[in-house]
Formats: C-alpha cells, sequence, structure tokens
C-alpha cells in the first residue's frame, strides 16, 4: 500500500471509520470467556450539539475503551441521549411560535406530536458528530431516556418508591422558574453575584408616626409580608416588643415577631417577613403560624393576592414600587449592593423562591449507602479532592422536588380520584382497578380519574442510566444486565457529580443493592486562555467539527489532553491542537523513513545497531510500565505524554538516528524488521490517543485480516528490561548533547571532526555505547584517560570528564568565565536541592525513588562541581 508523502488525515478519518463500522468492531455481546467492560456515556441533551467538554470527555471515554478492547476485555461503550425536558421544550415552543402556534392553543397530544417531530429531525445530531471524533461506542444499543423500555422503567421506580413511602405530595417552598414555568431542584439553580440595590423601607408602627426601616433586595415582595422581625437580644428594638406595624403601601396590619435567626449585624437588624417567597421566611412563618401570601403568577407577574400591580412583570414593579415608596416618603435610601442571586440552569431566568404542590422523594434515609460507599472508597472519586464536597452534598441533602409543570417528559403516573385521594398506577386500566378498590366504588370509570398533568425530572430517568440501559428494572435477570452491570468507569464533568453521579450511585445501590460503577474520572472544565468557561454566549468556544476539519481528529484528540489533568480545568488553546497535529506529521515521517529504507539482504547485523534495538525494547518496556501505572491511577493525561515523549523523543530522536545507515548505505535485514516490529509495538500504544493514523500505518506495514486490525490488536504486555543498558544509554545521550551543545556554542560544524578524552571511575560504563558515541557525535577518537588533558574544553556529564581536543586555539580567559559562570550554576542547583534533602518532612514523608532522585541529582551535582573546579584550577 503507497503512502502519501504528507500525512492528511481527511483522507483516512472517514475511510477508517467506515471500516470498523462495518466489521463491527464496536459492538460487543455478552461473552463468558472474556471479562466485560462498561461504560455508558452521560448522555447528552437531545438538544445539544458537540462542544469542547463534550470533545474531552468523550475523547477520554474513547481511549479507555479502547484500551480495553485490546486489552481482550469485551468493551461495551452505550451511547444515548437524555430527553431533557426543560431545554427540549423551551425548543419545541420556540419553533411553533416562529410557526405562528401558541402552545396554549394545543392539546398535549398536539404538544407531544410536535416534540416528537422535532426530536426526530434534530435529536440524533450530537451522536453523529461523536462519529468524526472516533468515538468507539456499540452504536447498536443506543438510547433515549424516553424510549418505551426506558420510560417503563422510569414509572416502575416512581411507583416503588410511592408504594414505599419515600415519595410524596405537598404544598413546600420551591425554586421557580418563571420563564419555563417549572419547579427546579436546588442543584439546577446556578447562584451569581450581581450588582443590585439595598432598599431600606419604612414600615410605620400601628398608630405611630414612629417606624422601623428595614432593608431588603426585593421591595416587591413587601406585598406579601405578614410579619417583621427582631432578634430578642437586640435592645434596640425592646421596646418594640409584642407591637405591630403597617406594610407600606397596602396598610396590612403585621405582628413585630422575634427570633433568634435575625443577624443584627445585617442591614438595619429589623427582616422583614415573607413566607410566600423566601425559604428562610417560610420556615419562619411556619415556626410562628404566620399566614403566607403568593403574590406571584407562574410567569413572573403579580397575582391579585398583591393588591397592586396586579398582572405586571416583578421587575418593572420593583422600578414601581421604589418610586412609589419614596414618593409616599416611606423610602429611607438605596444603595448598590453586591449579592447572589440564582438563575435557572436551562433559562437563565431568575429564580423565585415559591409556595407551590409538588412531588418529592425523601432523601434522608435514601442516601446513606451512596455516602458510605464513596466515603469508603468502594467506589472511587479521580481525583479524590472532590470527596469531600461530595460528603457536604450528601450530608446536607433536602428532599428533591421530582415534579416538572411541564408537557415533553416522562408524566407522572398519579391519578386523582374524584374524593381527592391519590392512586399511582402504569395505566389508566390498573389506576381505574385500584382505584376501585381504595374506593370501594365499582361504578367508576376512567372519566371519574384525572391524571396529574407534571412530569418528572429529567434526572428522574437519568438516574437511572447504567441500569436501564440494559434493561435492569424490568428485566434484572436478562443476560445482558447480567453480564455488563456494574459498569466500569464513568467519566463525567465535576459540575454534575450531585445532579447526577451521586443519584446514579443512590439509585444502584436502592435496586440492586451494589454499586453502579467503581471509578468516576472528573474532567476539568474547558476554559479559554483568559480562563473564562468556554460557552456560546461569551463566543470564546470554537467549533470542534472546524478543529478536527484543520487539524484532524487525532491531532485534536491530544492536543485537547496535553494539559488536561483529572478534575483540573483545561486552559485551552488552539496551539494544542497545532501541536497534536505536528505528533501526527512527525509519526508518519518517521514510518517513512523507516519503510524507506532499502535493505542490504546480504549484510550481518552491526554491533552498534543491536545495541540501539535493545535499549529501545528496554526503553519501550520501562516506559510502557509508567504508562500502565498512569492509565491504572487515571492520570490519562500523563499517559498521553509518557507516549509522547517515548515516540518523539526516544523513538524519533535517538533511536532512529543509531540505527540510520550513513547517506547512500544499506540497512541490513535484521535491524529494519526490528524497527518494523518496534513500530508496530509503539502503534499499539498510541491507538487509543490516535486511532486513525495509527490503523492507517497499522494497515499499511502489511496486508492483515479483518481480525488482526490494530483497533483489535492485542495490547502489549509488560516484560522485563535492562535498567543498566538504559542508565549506559542515558549517559551516552547526555555526552552527545553536551559535545554537540559545545560545537553549537563555537560556531564548529557537525561535519567537522575532533577527539574527546574520557575520565570516569565507571569507564565500562561507555563501553557497549562507544561506537554510537563516536558516530552521533562525530568524534574521530573516543579515548579514556586516567589524568586531566591539558589544552582541552572540559564537559562534565554526572560526575565524568570529558576532554574535548578542538581543532582551534583555547581564549584561556574565555574558558575560566564559562567554567566560573558553570560552577556559580552548579552550586545554586546543588543548594536547591541539598535544601530538598534537608526537610525532614520531605525525607520521611515523600516515595522512596523520589527521595533517591534527589539524593542522585545531589552526588551528580557535587561530583560535577569538584571537575569544574579542578579544571579552573588546571587553567591557572
Amino acid at each position: 500500500m503507497s503512502l502519501s508523502t504528507k500525512f492528511e488525515p481527511q483522507s483516512i478519518e472517514k475511510k477508517w471509520y467506515s471500516f470498523w463500522q462495518e466489521n463491527a468492531y464496536f459492538e460487543s455481546k455478552p461473552n463468558p470467556d472474556k471479562e466485560p467492560y462498561t461504560i455508558v456515556i452521560p448522555p447528552p441533551n437531545v438538544t445539544g450539539v458537540l462542544h469542547m467538554g463534550h470533545m474531552l470527555n468523550n475523547t477520554i471515554q474513547d481511549i479507555l475503551v479502547r484500551r480495553a478492547r485490546m486489552q481482550g476485555k469485551e468493551a461495551c461503550w452505550v451511547p444515548g441521549t437524555d430527553h431533557a425536558s426543560i431545554a427540549t421544550e423551551a425548543k419545541v415552543v420556540a419553533m411553533l411560535r416562529e410557526q405562528g402556534i401558541a402552545k396554549e392553543s394545543l392539546s398535549r397530544d398536539e404538544f407531544l406530536k410536535h416534540a416528537w417531530e422535532w426530536k426526530e429531525k434534530y435529536g440524533g445530531i450530537i451522536l453523529e458528530q461523536l462519529k468524526y471524533l472516533g468515538a468507539s461506542c456499540d452504536w447498536s444499543r443506543t438510547k433515549f431516556t424516553m424510549d418505551e423500555d426506558m420510560s417503563k422503567a422510569v414509572i416502575s421506580v416512581f411507583i416503588d418508591l410511592y408504594e414505599k413511602g419515600k415519595i410524596y405530595r405537598g404544598v413546600r417552598m420551591v425554586n421557580w422558574d418563571p420563564a419555563g414555568k417549572t419547579a427546579l431542584s436546588d442543584d439546577e439553580v446556578i447562584h451569581r453575584e450581581v450588582n443590585s440595590k439595598l432598599y431600606h423601607i419604612r414600615y410605620k408602627l400601628e398608630d405611630s408616626d414612629d417606624y422601623l426601616i428595614v432593608a431588603t433586595t426585593r421591595p416587591e415582595t413587601l406585598l406579601g409580608d405578614t410579619a417583621v422581625c427582631i432578634n430578642p437580644k437586640d435592645e434596640r428594638y425592646a421596646k418594640y416588643r409584642g407591637k405591630r406595624v403597617v406594610v407600606p403601601l397596602i396598610n396590612r396590619v403585621v405582628p413585630i415577631i422575634e427570633d433568634e435567626y435575625v443577624d443584627m449585624e445585617f442591614g438595619t437588624g429589623c427582616l422583614k417577613i415573607t413566607p410566600a417567597h423566601d425559604i428562610n421566611d417560610y420556615e419562619l412563618g411556619h415556626k410562628h403560624q404566620l399566614d403566607s401570601i403568593d403574590i406571584l403568577n407562574d410567569d413572573g407577574t403579580l397575582h391579585k393576592n398583591a393588591g397592586l400591580y396586579i398582572g405586571e412583570d416583578r421587575f418593572v414593579v420593583r422600578d414601581k414600587i421604589a418610586k412609589d415608596l419614596a414618593a409616599a416618603d416611606l423610602l429611607e435610601k438605596e444603595e448598590p449592593y453586591k449579592n447572589k442571586v440564582g438563575f435557572s440552569e436551562r433559562t437563565d431566568a431568575v429564580v423565585e423562591p415559591k409556595l407551590s404542590m409538588q412531588w418529592f422523594l425523601k432523601m434522608e434515609e435514601i442516601t446513606q449507602p451512596a455516602l458510605e460507599s464513596v466515603m469508603n472508597d468502594v467506589i472511587r472519586l479521580h481525583p479524590p479532592k472532590f470527596k469531600n464536597m461530595y460528603r457536604a452534598w450528601m450530608e446536607n441533602v433536602r428532599d428533591w422536588c421530582i415534579s416538572r409543570q411541564l408537557w415533553w417528559g416522562h408524566r407522572i403516573p398519579a391519578y386523582y380520584l374524584p374524593d381527592g385521594t391519590t392512586v399511582v398506577a402504569k395505566s389508566m386500566d390498573e389506576a381505574l382497578e385500584k382505584a376501585k378498590k381504595q374506593s370501594g366504588n365499582d361504578a367508576l370509570t376512567e372519566n371519574d380519574l384525572r391524571q396529574d398533568e407534571d412530569v418528572l425530572d429529567t434526572w428522574f430517568s437519568s438516574w437511572l442510566w447504567p441500569i436501564s440501559v440494559f434493561d435492569g428494572i424490568e428485566n434484572p435477570e436478562n443476560e445482558d444486565f447480567k453480564y455488563y452491570y456494574p459498569t466500569n468507569d464513568l467519566v463525567t464533568a465535576p459540575e454534575i457529580l450531585f445532579f447526577w453521579v451521586a443519584r446514579m450511585i443512590i439509585a444502584g445501590y436502592e435496586y440492586q443493592d451494589m454499586k453502579p460503577f467503581s471509578n468516576v474520572y472528573l474532567t476539568g472544565i474547558v476554559r479559554d486562555k483568559k480562563g473564562r468557561k468556554m460557552s456560546k454566549s461569551l463566543g470564546n468556544s470554537p467549533d470542534p467539527l472546524s478543529l478536527i476539519e484543520k487539524y484532524g481528529a487525532d491531532g485534536v484528540r491530544t492536543g485537547m489532553l496535553f494539559s488536561s489533568p483529572a478534575g483540573n480545568d483545561l486552559p485551552f488553546d488552539e496551539k494544542l491542537c497545532e501541536q497534536g497535529r505536528n505528533f501526527n506529521n512527525k509519526i508518519w515521517n518517521a514510518y517513512r523513513l523507516i519503510d524507506g529504507l532499502e535493505v542490504d539482504e546480504n549484510a550481518e547485523q552491526p554491533e552498534d545497531r543491536k545495541i540501539a534495538i535493545e535499549w529501545f525494547r528496554s526503553r519501550f518496556y520501562q516506559e510502557l510500565e509508567q504508562i500502565e501505572d498512569h492509565f491504572e491511577k487515571f492520570r490519562i493525561s500523563d499517559a498521553l505524554m509518557a507516549t509522547y515523549k517515548l515516540v518523539w523523543n526516544d523513538f524519533c530522536s535517538w533511536y532512529l538516528e543509531m540505527i540510520k545507515p550513513n547517506y547512500g548505505e544499506k540497512i541490513d535485514k535484521k535491524s529494519k524488521a526490528a524497527s518494523i516490529e518496534i513500530f508496530e509495538h509503539l502503534l499499539k500504544v498510541m491507538h487509543p490517543f490516535m486511532p486513525f493514523i495509527t490503523e492507517e500505518l497499522w494497515q499499511n506495514i502489511k496486508e492483515r485480516s479483518k481480525e488482526n486490525a490494530l483497533i483489535v490488536s492485542a495490547w502489549p504486555a509488560k516484560d522485563v528490561f535492562d535498567r543498566q543498558l538504559l542508565n549506559e544509554g542515558e549517559l551516552a545521550f547526555e555526552c552527545i548533547s553536551a559535545i554537540r551543545n559545545l560545537r553549537s556554542s563555537k560556531g564548529i560544524s557537525p561535519k567537522e571532526a575532533f577527539s574527546v578524552d574520557l575520565r570516569s571511575k565507571n569507564p565500562k560504563n561507555y563501553e557497549r555505547f562507544e561506537s554510537l558515541i563516536k558516530k552521533m557525535a562525530n568524534l574521530s577518537e573516543f579515548n579514556q584517560v586516567d589524568e586531566a588533558t591539558e589544552g582541552t574544553t572540559l564537559l562534565v556529564v554526572k560526575g565524568d570528564e570529558l576532554y574535548v581536543h578542538l581543532n582551534q586555539e583555547i581564549d584561556v580567559e574565555a574558558e575560566k568565565a564559562e567554567l566560573q559562570k558553570e560552577i556559580e550554576y552548579t552550586e545554586g542547583f546543588l543548594k536547591q536541592v541539598n535544601k530538598k534533602l534537608s526537610n525532614e518532612r520531605f525525607v520521611n514523608n515523600a516515595p522512596a525513588e523520589v527521595v533517591a532522585v534527589e539524593k542522585k541529582k545531589q552526588s551528580d551535582a557535587e561530583e560535577k562541581l569538584k571537575s569544574l573546579k579542578a579544571s579552573l584550577a588546571n587553567l591557572g
């Protein structure tokens, strides 16, 4: 197979992705002879298109799955999408509005027909986009959270939890989204600091001109005030105890109550109490048996209960009421004020605390197994720093508001009888039977029952995802579920650690009494060069598909991972993708060099090539051990960097130069075959990171059967390596580099050969690499000596002395200055090492191998200083 001179990713990506799909390499079936490896994709919203966060997340998942597949495991990566109730309904409502259709003019069934049509047209876009990235999902298993079997699981779980007494319905304070006209859970509210105003309002005492001043950022809510509260310890207000005040503008007389909840230092120390529109006021209202007056409609306009400004928007009323208070001489002052305000994650509307009849899941008891499993490392978070966040949330969790005032989603399976009682059931027929039995009224018909209008929170379906994708709720004994569950690893973002991850763990223990996965890899947030989170609104997020078009999928995959340690934010720069593309080009050209070497069939293998091959094989297995360790510890970025350095530095920069014949000469057959074999090993470890280029080169090396494609080839097994040979190689390369740097600094041509004398306590360390040192440093001679050689330039490598015979006169003063400069640098370096080694905490707590490296640095620096000072003395 001919190979083009230039790597062009667009010409190969479609070819190999089609090849992988056509040969069903991504597909998985239960195989009792193989260990399963399972990942379920965090289902992106059906409304979504690929963004940089998806790119990072799915690249990591694909790396893990491809490696597992090569390890001989039965790798199964389940893709799918989430129905995203709020986001999708908003999209459909907007689409209908453009067509001149109002949602309110449609029946529920008519609206859902439009929603399903929208989903079928647009809902698969993001999954198709993932294919450009190289995602090796089992597409035959693609799921959607509103598939019939998935929906049945959600309804069954609701009924089960209701019958266990864990789900209840009641009026509670909820987070209300006036734009979405639905309740939100606490986790769906994003708090941001904003520039507000603090209004100081006068509340006159009943039958008096005296007044209390109350400070608030939401003056419109005073229309729902039912008390003013002071701290019983606050002597400033002792004389007002037991009295009453008049609510401004509406003249409602309300009591002055006392509670230690009031912060005497904040504002004026007087607190207006609006039980219907503040969670803390709600608790105080309940405690002091106050009335609750709901002044807001579902859309954020004022309700008739407000008495004033009826039908006007809350923010319009805020401005108006401030002016009216000032006109009535009831506004003491207003001042700029920074405070945190809750916004809807989906619509970005300012959230209102509001009393509402909703469905809730009791969380206190059901969360305990999920808390213990993470804190005891039954489920491991990577990095573990997120354990404290997880614990804080789980130990302070509130009941989960699971109902949403929408039509798109899983409709709550609760049915109301004429007498106001409730039954829950999977269908109307089942509900009718239950209703007759519960009421004792056999004359009931379907017309007598009314199903709840609300749908369930989207997370109430996705919390079942690892179970329901394998039909584990409705059919827990099926072959797929028993084989693939629990899954292995989950890759997701920290911001949904509580939204989704914690709830999946809760569901796993509630319904299977086991963990749903073993490891949770938490990616960082992709940020721009200024540290801002990438988003459409800021316009700072590049189009992932355009990046793939420009740099190739492999270039973008590696580029994203070059600076992406688990749990830490990724400061993305397009130059990273350029670096990824350059890496691809390096690999491509390295193979072209090997492939283009002409073979001398009769030539014997020279000793220096034999040493080079032995060295690289040892280097490969040494680094493979490190790469495996990185993978085991979920340091995926580090695993890539180790692979990158092995290929770029050790293979391309050193090995290829060692084995390359002189110009016009041919290579021996044995060395070329060994080089091809080495390159194949490198392709294997690179494949999870860079699937397209590696498959292309793998298939180019020789004709292979479908069973021998790289995607299903065996991951390299660990092997022994010669540490002494590696140390000798490192020493040789440092010598070569030092001599090359000297040439460069002196302006000496690389073609000009000169001799070098070596003085070393361990000259044997140079014997195996001597001919390679001479070849690669272009030395006429490389002699071992016992004494310093005069009239030469000294180089010190790991305490060994290299006396270089330059073919030019030495400038003694310049040489002394260079030596003095090197001495000062080495003394500074040694000082830093000594400081670290004198730190008992470091020596006692750092891994032994880390301490050993520092001690080696110390001894090398001491030897180098000794040699440098001796050379300086010899110069007089």
